[in-house]
């Protein structure tokens, strides 16, 4: 038997470049990226932590996309995985924006203020909300956790554009279901149109066809005994 060797070109390596910077965006989104020094003078100062989520929403809704698309990548066939990891690559570069920002260029204080008050009810009506009048004092950026997340997206960002550029080939066994059916389906012909050919009768029973009866349903398409020969 011929030993057939199929090309995953870089699909693999993509489908865990996917996966790694998904698993790396989904941590280090979810740790602090900031840490908020307010005062307010009824009581007392404190200090806040935003989180990558907390800041930048779509950061956590990519990371999942990220790795269920790793999962994808390696199940799908040739076309799917191309376009995935093209949608998976432009979604990466277009999340990665938020970080590189804070890194480059430090948080906003005007949108610090508003998710630390009303902006953001939702996320800290449990720890207790920092009040609209209190006074930002300091705002210290959390490096690692942003170059850490930066890292994930470059990775994903690789791992799609490596899976979009090199998606290999599909395996023979991908398309086995339609090769049956279609080979089942000239055998078939062949056997009403040439039912003596000891060719047609091996390809017949090596296809798990009954030669005596060649019609898909079981019923004789000739209306009688023509195909009783073996």
């Amino acid at each position: 038997m011929a030993q057939q060797t199929v090309d995953k070109g870089l699909s693999r390596l993509g489908a865990a470049g996917l996966g790694l910077g998904g698993v790396t965006v989904a941590l280090f989104s979810r740790a602090p990226w900031m840490h908020v020094s307010y005062f307010d003078d009824r009581v007392g100062g404190g200090v806040r932590d935003l989180s990558g989520a907390q800041w930048s929403t779509e950061v956590s809704a990519v990371s999942l996309l990220l790795v269920a698309a790793a999962i994808a990548v390696l199940a799908l066939r040739r076309l799917p995985r191309r376009v995935i990891g093209a949608i998976c690559a432009l979604a990466a570069a277009v999340a990665v924006v938020s970080p590189m920002t804070l890194l480059t260029g430090g948080a906003d204080p005007e949108r610090v203020r508003v998710l630390l008050t009303a902006g953001a009810e939702d996320v800290q009506a449990r720890a207790g909300s920092v009040s609209g009048m209190a006074e930002l004092t300091s705002v210290e950026l959390n490096s690692a956790n942003l170059a850490l997340t930066t890292l994930g997206f470059a990775l994903a960002i690789a791992g799609g554009a490596a899976v979009a550029l090199r998606p290999g080939r599909d395996s023979a066994k991908l398309n086995k279901y339609e090769t049956e059916a279609v080979r089942k389906q000239k055998i078939g012909t062949d056997l009403e149109e040439n039912p003596d050919s000891g060719r047609v009768l091996w390809d017949a029973l090596d296809a798990d066809i009954d030669p005596t009866d060649p019609s898909p349903d079981g019923s004789n398409p000739a209306g009688g005994n023509a195909g009783t020969r073996i």
